[in-house]
């Protein structure tokens, strides 16, 4: 069976009906991401001067992307054929909100946005090669794995988010201290692992023949994950820096 952590990639993901005429490839998947990759940093960078300028709607625009981007993932998860136009808006609408969100850790941090952007791509890179080169292998258990500990952390924003009502949090995951970052590092690694998953998904889903738009749903997917390993970096960095 293939699995994925990342709720985009599915074990149905790629199942269709009736004839495909073009199908997914490698290449167009790549091509679609770094499509996607462009729309976030133009959004991004639209929010970014905003927050320098002291526009005030940056807020708007910041809460608007969170919630927009978060109602357009759900339509496409659920509605893979619309993923040709559903992923590139969803992009641009998480664009809006990495740019109000790294601005802040940026005022707080000076540089530390850089550092998790070259962070981010260079994990994704090194990650490419490991699973290409097959010294990472996605086996079964690795799998398992890696969507036991995904699913866990999951649960855990989650209570977080829940007692964030209440004005209480689950202690020390946030915090500076050697748990705190201890915590972060996991996470960021977990988040790390889901990509070796989802390169396995999509070269299964090129190897079973799935259709051409499914090529802007793997893309939505890959974008997914860098999204949330990009956060968990900046707040390992943000929790690392507090230190000092």
């Amino acid at each position: 069976m293939i699995r994925s952590s990342n709720p985009a990639l599915n074990s149905k993901t790629f199942e269709h009906q009736g004839p495909v005429t073009e199908k997914m490839t490698i290449q167009g998947t790549t091509n679609k991401t770094l499509i996607l990759l462009m729309l976030v940093m133009i959004t991004a960078s639209k929010t970014w001067s905003m927050f320098l300028d002291g526009n005030p709607n940056l807020m708007l625009f910041m809460i608007g992307g969170l919630i927009g981007g978060l109602i357009l993932a759900l339509i496409t998860v659920f509605k893979k054929t619309w993923s040709p136009v559903t992923a590139p808006i969803y992009a641009l609408l998480e664009g809006f909100a990495l740019g109000g969100i790294s601005a802040y850790f940026e005022m707080s941090y000076p540089g530390i946005v850089i550092d998790a952007i070259f962070l981010t791509f260079g994990t994704l890179f090194a990650l490419l090669m490991a699973y290409k080169s097959r010294m990472i292998k996605a086996t079964e258990n690795f799998k398992l794995g890696v969507v036991a500990a995904t699913g866990g952390i999951m649960l855990i924003y989650v209570i977080n988010f829940i007692l964030g009502f209440f004005g209480s949090q689950i202690p020390l995951i946030h915090e500076s201290g050697t748990f705190g970052i201890l915590f972060s590092l996991f996470v960021v690694t977990i988040a790390a692992l889901n990509l070796v998953l989802d390169f396995d998904f999509i070269e299964n889903g090129v190897k079973a023949g799935a259709p051409k738009y499914m090529e802007w749903y793997a893309s939505f997917g890959l974008i997914v994950t860098l999204v949330w390993l990009y956060l968990e970096i900046l707040r390992l960095l943000a929790k690392m820096r507090s230190r000092n």
